[in-house]
């Protein structure tokens, strides 16, 4: 059997971060909401496997493609992934388990919004004349 790709070590973590989904209204009250861990799973497996949304295998039990992008983008709204993202990183220095000696950031991972320091003399022309 294969791993699972949320372990109920991970679920754990995860779970209480997750918002309270509204109750289902009474009248029309629509589609079943999918499980948080199954839509999470088929999250993971498309983040994972790289295939696009919608091809996302509804026989998973999954749901589709669309369900789990829209449930992705109503944790990322509700501030989901930061809080996951410090919780883990707390746990690994917690168990000293970071090694920032090899950390790497560029242009491609940092945007320079200013354009950084100017290291030369500027010019006092106007931008007409530049050219």
């Amino acid at each position: 059997m294969t791993k699972p790709l949320v372990s109920d070590e991970l679920w754990e973590k995860v779970h209480p971060l997750l918002p309270v989904p509204k109750p289902r209204r009474f009248r029309f009250p629509g589609r079943k909401r999918i499980d948080d861990r199954k839509a999470l799973t088929g999250i993971l497996f498309v983040l994972k496997s790289g295939i696009p949304w919608e091809q996302l295998p509804q026989e998973m039990g999954w749901g589709s493609g669309m369900t789990c992008w829209r449930r992705l983008k109503a944790w990322h709204d509700a501030g989901v992934w930061e809080r996951l993202h410090h919780l883990l990183l707390s746990k690994l220095r917690a168990a000293d388990g970071l090694d920032g000696s090899r950390a790497c950031v560029d242009s491609a991972s940092l945007r320079a919004v200013g354009g950084g320091k100017k290291n030369r003399p500027q010019s006092h022309r106007p931008p007409q004349a530049r050219a």
